[in-house]
């Protein structure tokens, strides 16, 4: 295994959260409102409240999401700026590969790269 710094761990536990269909919904539903109950979360999924809570385990984990208590409720939040990292790295490489996509193009073309 190969260990990288603080900020590329975030980074691999961020993507390795969204890799999982549930954990997306759940993140674009907090994305459309600003705090939602953990029940209010498990109801639009057809899996158990244990294994919703998992989910929301795994992208709290990744900082993607902030769980706190509400008198009886237990609401979950967006915390955008792991997204923000991830956006970030992903424009760094889009942008390698639109140059290297690019020079294959002109090759392609015949064009001396």
């Amino acid at each position: 295994m190969i260990t990288g710094s603080p900020a590329q761990t975030a980074l691999d536990k961020a993507f390795a959260s969204l890799g999982d269909p549930t954990r997306r919904a759940i993140l674009e539903r907090l994305t459309h409102e600003r705090e939602v109950a953990v029940g209010d979360l498990a109801e639009r999924f057809p899996t158990s409240l244990t294994a919703v809570i998992k989910h929301i385990d795994v992208l709290c984990d990744a900082g993607l999401v902030h769980r706190q208590r509400r008198g009886r409720n237990v609401c979950c939040s967006l915390v955008p700026e792991p997204m923000a990292d991830a956006q970030a790295w992903l424009e760094r490489n889009l942008a390698f590969w639109n140059a290297s996509f690019d020079r294959l193009g002109k090759i392609v073309d015949g064009d001396k790269a």
